[in-house]
């Protein structure tokens, strides 16, 4: 029986795909952990930030296991295609619309047949068997792409048409997930936000119904656009305060210039996003916000950047994504004359010097202090990893715990990223 290990790289949506293929693959074939003991490398990749991190890995792998068998899952802009069979010629292809015929690919390969499934089928991808990541965490996806139209973003040309899952489905996968002994639900998303806007509902609606679900469980909701929750945002925030949803909003700002939001085609201002963060920090005053930021958008100037950094500096987020802006092929932004790289790199180590004191001043009011967390991946060293509801990450120093335990702790130290228990 042949061996197969995957590799996946990119969000949570990405690790869900690969917990369902991992899920059919294991009905006809073996799958190892190890990448030695593998005849077939599956690697889900993310092009999302670029093309040249996807092509590297399957360099690095063609380099370091010439003689595997190579399968391409994952968000496979067609542009792609050609580069990856330059790199080899031998094998299969399979992009996020078809991860349910990811053993006929595998039997293909085999075959010396190699194939391509890139088409964009309307897969809801729910209720198929699974082999999880890690065993309390289930990583639901509540539907497919997205509405917006940033200038930037290859997201709708990769992945197609938006379109919600059916509720029932996702209350279903939720409800066999608890019972299957996950104590952590996590809605994911390319925006969850604009769940339900084809089919009259909403993320709110959603999340209400979720949480009616029995048994002893959290949920972590994925990224929100501002945008996309301004016309439920009061119903959002209410729902939030439920005990069985982490207090952890992850909301995406991007810039904090009007004028670059407008070119990015963000469809909110910096005001529709105080507003926001406000009205939940009103609610909720310890709520965790999280936000991404990209620094060197072809229009944005040191006046632009510096609005960027006095919004952090004010906002004071407990985790900032910073990414530097990256030409996607087939996007407005494409045709946009790029900033001098240096001038980039500066902007992102700035940033970065920034959240690292933002950091540090969020977590310096959680020393001392008591929280319950349940302990819920391993970390370094034989210490293990625990999250409050405030989704803070927390480090306990002991291997005496199992993942799944809840335990209180008292946090004694921390950094800009993490508490230490």
């Amino acid at each position: 029986m042949e061996k197969v290990f995957f590799k996946t790289f990119g969000c949570s949506n990405n690790f869900a795909e690969s917990e369902i293929m991992k899920g059919l693959v294991k009905q006809n074939f073996a799958v190892t952990s190890s990448i030695e003991a593998a005849d077939i490398v599956v690697l889900n990749l993310c092009t999302v930030k670029g093309d040249d991190a996807s092509l590297s890995a399957i360099k690095k792998v063609k380099a370091e296991h010439p003689y595997k068998q190579l399968i391409i899952a994952g968000c496979i802009p067609t542009h792609l295609l050609k580069k990856i069979r330059e790199l080899d010629s031998e094998c299969g292809i399979i992009n996020t619309h078809n991860i349910d015929q990811i053993n006929s690919v595998i039997e293909e390969v085999i075959n010396n047949h190699p194939i391509e499934l890139v088409t964009h089928n309307q897969l809801v991808k729910l209720n198929f068997p699974r082999v999880r990541k890690n065993k309390i965490i289930a990583i639901i996806p509540i539907s497919n792409s997205c509405i917006g139209k940033c200038s930037y973003c290859s997201v709708r040309p990769i992945k197609g048409t938006f379109y919600s899952f059916p509720e029932e489905t996702i209350l279903k996968e939720v409800k066999d997930a608890v019972e299957s002994g996950c104590k952590e639900i996590w809605i994911t998303s390319q925006d969850c936000g604009c769940y339900g806007i084809d089919i009259n509902t909403n993320l709110a609606k959603l999340l209400e119904k979720i949480v009616d679900i029995e048994g002893e469980f959290y949920v972590r909701v994925g990224m929100v656009n501002p945008n996309n929750i301004t016309s439920y945002l009061d119903e959002l925030v209410k729902v939030f305060e439920h005990k069985k949803i982490f207090k952890f909003l992850h909301i995406p700002i991007q810039s904090g210039s009007n004028q670059v939001l407008q070119e990015m085609n963000r469809q909110y201002t910096v005001e529709d996003f105080r507003k926001i963060i406000n009205s939940f920090r009103k609610v909720i005053p310890n709520i965790s916000i999280a936000t991404d930021v990209i620094v060197g958008f072809p229009t944005e100037n040191d006046v632009h950047f510096q609005e960027t950094c006095a919004l952090i500096k004010g906002l004071k987020p407990d985790v900032i994504n910073i990414s530097k802006f990256r030409k996607r092929p087939n996007t407005p932004a494409f045709k946009l004359q790029s900033i001098d790289t240096k001038i980039v790199q500066n902007r992102s180590r700035e940033m970065t010097r920034i959240f690292d004191w933002v950091g540090l001043d969020v977590n310096r009011k959680w020393k001392l202090k008591e929280t319950t967390a349940i302990i819920d991946e391993e970390g370094k060293e034989g210490t293990l990893i625990a999250r409050n509801i405030f989704y803070k990450q927390i480090i306990v120093p002991t291997a005496d715990f199992k993942i799944g335990d809840k335990v209180k702790v008292k946090i004694k130290s921390f950094t800009q990223h993490y508490l230490v228990a």
